[in-house]
């Protein structure tokens, strides 16, 4: 039987009558329809709904989208994401509005973990590696990374949206950040995506909070010093390739033109820490540069990843930046109380209009 919640009739923004695609609210809203279309579109696969029992499309349909290819994982066959084309009403070309004209002409929205049996097992084993820093090594980031990279290059960064939640979030965002470190820039709205911490932004003593993060910056750059100097002892070959990569662009500079918006709930453990990571990069810059240094080579890494590495987990050559490390962002904070965790992580809050939204831009200096 469909859930309420699946239906856009019943639970979609209703209040989104005059849609206006320069208000960053109605953007906003679009998106994380965008994206609950993918969750829907793959329960109407998954449960057998067709025709006029599917109840996918009015989350597309509603604003003048068209789904125009689904995106399909090698591995279980589910729907993890599709592309969607702006297709308004016909009008006159000479009086097209400003309004359409903030539109992007296409949309590629991710959708995150379905507990459900046909696609759970295969959403947990990603989770997992988004916990060990390896979503980049996966086939199903690969196809995503394929189809946002073909649509960037063929149709120009500013007629293309990047939209997620969860788990594709964490998608959407190592797909942009791809992208911004070659110097292209796609606009993106990234809901819930995991940050993988402990979860320090729940405690409530702030003087304890602030002092778990230092140690944890003091910690984590002392591991990544350390492993720089065990590479500096490494054979020859390994050298060379370790080499090459350090030579390049430093990752955080070339990141920092690049602006998406990152949508948190601090209910949810999951994504809550982004609020503690941008106000701590402030907090350490302030006491000066030495601890600037520390804390900057601190985000490039995760102290799981290096710890993983220091046993030999991990392969020193293969190694990036955690996916949540962004330099720069609009944070989206939804102050609402949440009754419950599920709320708090549900993609469902991001197109309400009775929620507490507070933003602050994070730019990296």
């Amino acid at each position: 039987m469909a859930s309420d919640r699946e239906d856009f009739t019943l639970c979609g923004p209703s209040h989104l009558t005059n849609l206006d695609w320069a208000n960053e609210n109605h953007q906003r809203c679009v998106a994380a329809c965008l994206v609950q279309g993918i969750y829907i579109v793959e329960r109407d696969r998954q449960l057998q709904r067709e025709g006029s029992q599917a109840l996918a499309s009015p989350w597309w349909d509603s604003f003048h989208f068209k789904l125009i290819r689904r995106l399909i994982d090698d591995a279980d066959f589910s729907i993890f994401g599709a592309i969607y084309e702006f297709k308004p009403p016909q009008q006159d070309t000479t009086t097209i509005t400003t309004v359409d004209s903030k539109a992007p002409r296409y949309v590629i929205a991710f959708r995150g973990t379905l507990t459900k049996p046909d696609s759970v097992s295969r959403d947990l084993e990603l989770d997992i590696h988004i916990i060990r820093n390896g979503l980049h090594r996966t086939s199903r980031f690969d196809i995503a990374m394929q189809a946002v990279r073909s649509m960037a290059t063929s149709l120009g960064a500013s007629n293309l949206w990047l939209t997620g939640h969860s788990m594709g979030a964490a998608m959407a965002l190592l797909a942009g950040k791809t992208l911004a470190k070659t110097g292209v820039y796609v606009k993106s709205f990234l809901f819930n995506p995991p940050f993988v911490s402990p979860p320090i932004e729940r405690i409530s003593n702030e003087r304890v909070r602030s002092g778990l993060r230092i140690a944890g910056s003091l910690v984590t750059a002392g591991l990544a010093f350390s492993r720089t100097l065990k590479q500096a002892q490494q054979p020859q070959h390994q050298q060379q390739q370790l080499q090459e990569r350090n030579l390049s662009e430093d990752p955080l500079k070339a990141l920092s033109l690049w602006l998406p918006d990152i949508h948190v709930n601090p209910g949810d453990h999951l994504c809550s820490e982004y609020i503690g990571f941008f106000e701590h990069r402030g907090n350490m810059e302030q006491l000066g540069y030495g601890a600037g240094i520390v804390e900057r080579m601190a985000m490039q890494h995760s102290l799981g990843g290096l710890l993983m590495d220091a046993m030999g987990v991990s392969n020193a050559v293969d190694v990036q930046e955690p996916v949540h490390v962004i330099p720069s962002a609009k944070l989206i904070v939804n102050r609402t109380a949440s009754e419950d965790y599920k709320e708090a992580h549900g993609i469902h809050q991001w197109w309400r209009d009775d929620q507490d939204l507070v933003s602050n831009i994070y730019l990296f200096k």
